[in-house]
């Protein structure tokens, strides 16, 4: 691995820069939302049981899976929810994890119940992927010591085969994610941990002499390292977490992406850690991971200082074929912006990409890199809300607030959050983006602490183009994650990882613009071949299978 910056790096930086700049005095499309939960049937309400001794865990819930349960080419959506403390039982259906089934026309239908995946224990975060290669996605919950595997048996039904596929529980997780670290065809599975905690921590934290209780800074907390588990293929994981070399990096982890960064046809993984440096692991292809975050420049915004990382989107955000990270952090803080140079190295591009001055005022969880306008270039929407729910009472921040859209105009973003019509304020949380109805515009699902969830279906004014494909590997594993796609200056890698605690397993979406043809499409499988597709007409959803 390179991690020396490249021949006139500042110049290169700084002309990028000027020229990002200049694309931002374009009039962008615009973006346009509106929230349909309640006429879509969505009735779903994140339960996270507030305490009146604010355990840590009641702020940190709301991760969603969305993904296509029952193969009808509709994505369907799947809600994590908390449970009773101190218990941490779902003591009652309103802590039920839900899953709702898309039946077209952006309305849904709650089939928890015959689906088997009403879950147990206080749940965080989900990941959706084939992990069996038979066809059908699966799906993981991480949570509060307690995980969960569901294998899906088709015909609607989860089998939950979390002891024998020899998944642990015991340690709080937040967020998880599938990927194929050893390229041999089988999906792997990521675990990010946040702390060593148990019901019984009772540390007071506020203003005891007013009364005042909030839920205590993360200091108090010791991290955990991210757990690996390998795939071996007969339906077991092994935990190779020590022979990976992970175990010496304990964090407080919040959120993961998956991006191969520096080119050399291994995922690498991208961990959020909270008021804790992030880490960025190196996969160096034998198996093992190096922690290159700190070298990277990716650990840290160039101020030096920690700060409150939540979830994280490791995807091309300036149309340059590399990988760069977007990561949301609390007020004052803005969103740090991670662009990847090549060489291994990455610049904080915070306030050059226009976020910083976007974000400062605003605290985030959930985020997604997407393009909701059609045009050619990933904008950005964030879940936004305090973690202190008193917070109004010390600083000067809000604890519930509305989301954020940026529209992204040549690798610079400017806040069309009043345009797009994003008025619901609340504790929202996680957050995942896909094309719900079908109409060739990405869509988005919100979670939010005790208030109901939020679908956004996307408006925006047409007479753009756009294209999705969906992969199927013979070689590669079948969902086709870790496959790179490229048309023109866009670059997209197939990955099911989502924001803050969330999955996505619907495809790969490009806007094209005014272009109503993909002329040129080329597709790097993760088994290393190569595959091009000419000509493909757009407005349409493309299946690809990998070449034998």
């Amino acid at each position: 691995m390179i991690l020396t910056p490249p021949a006139k790096w500042g110049l290169a930086v700084g002309s990028a820069v000027i020229a990002l700049a200049a694309a931002a005095a374009e009039s962008p499309l615009p973006i346009r939302f509106r929230e349909v939960a309640a006429e879509a049937g969505v009735g779903f309400v994140l339960e996270n049981n507030p305490t009146a001794r604010k355990h840590m865990i009641e702020t940190m819930p709301g991760g969603i899976a969305v993904f296509d349960y029952d193969g009808d080419g509709r994505p369907d959506i799947f809600f994590t929810n908390g449970a009773e403390i101190p218990s941490l039982e779902k003591s009652s259906p309103k802590f039920l994890n839900r899953l709702y089934r898309n039946e077209g026309g952006m309305k849904f239908r709650d089939v928890t119940a015959e689906a088997g995946v009403g879950g147990a224990g206080y749940s965080m975060g989900a990941a959706a992927a084939d992990f069996d290669n038979d066809g059908r996605a699966d799906l993981f919950v991480a949570g509060v010591n307690r995980n969960i595997l569901y294998r899906n048996l088709g015909g609607g039904k989860f089998e939950d085969v979390t002891a024998k596929a020899g998944i642990k529980s015991g340690e709080w997780s937040v967020a998880a994610g599938w990927f194929d670290y050893d390229r041999d065809g089988l999906l792997d599975l990521w675990v990010v941990h946040y702390a060593k905690w148990t019901p019984a921590f009772d540390r007071f934290c506020g203003d005891q002499a007013r009364g005042v209780r909030i839920y205590c800074h993360p200091k108090y907390f010791d991290g955990l390292a991210s757990t690996l588990y390998r795939n071996k293929g007969d339906g077991t994981f092994e935990d190779v977490t020590d022979r990976a070399g992970l175990r010496p990096h304990a964090g407080r982890g919040m959120g993961v992406g998956f991006a191969d960064y520096d080119g050399d046809g291994f995922p690498d993984v991208f961990v959020t850690n909270d008021n804790m440096p992030n880490f960025l692991f190196h996969n160096k292809g034998d198996g093992t991971f190096e922690e290159v975050g700190l070298l990277a420049g990716v650990a840290l915004r160039d101020h030096g200082k920690p700060v409150a990382s939540m979830g994280v989107e490791f995807k091309d955000y300036d149309n340059d074929g590399r990988p760069d990270a977007i990561v949301t952090a609390l007020a004052g803080e803005t969103y740090p912006v991670f662009r990847n140079v090549g060489g291994g190295v990455f610049v904080d591009a915070t306030y050059a990409s226009k976020v910083g001055a976007g974000s400062v005022k605003h605290s985030g969880w959930g985020l997604g890199l997407a393009d909701f306008n059609n045009d050619g270039w990933k904008d950005l929407f964030t879940a936004n809300s305090h973690v202190n729910d008193l917070v109004e009472q010390f600083e000067p921040s809000v604890y519930r607030e509305r989301n954020s859209a940026f529209v992204n105009i040549g690798g610079v973003f400017r806040d069309v959050s009043d345009e797009a019509g994003l008025t619901s304020v609340a504790a929202h949380r996680g957050a995942v983006f896909a094309d719900l109805n079908g109409d060739g515009r990405v869509d988005g699902v919100v979670s939010a602490l005790g208030s109901p969830a939020e679908i956004w279906e996307n408006t925006s004014s047409g007479g753009v183009h756009w294209i999705d494909f969906r992969l199927h590997g013979t070689k590669s594993n079948r969902d086709g994650i870790g496959a790179r796609i490229t048309i023109g200056n866009q670059m997209a890698e197939m990955t099911t990882t989502a924001g803050y605690a969330s999955s996505v397993d619907a495809g790969v979406h490009f806007g094209l613009g005014s272009a109503n043809t993909a002329t040129s499409v080329v597709i790097l499988w993760p088994s290393g071949r190569r595959q091009v597709l000419a000509d493909l007409k757009a407005d349409r959803v493309v299946d690809v299978e990998e070449p034998r």
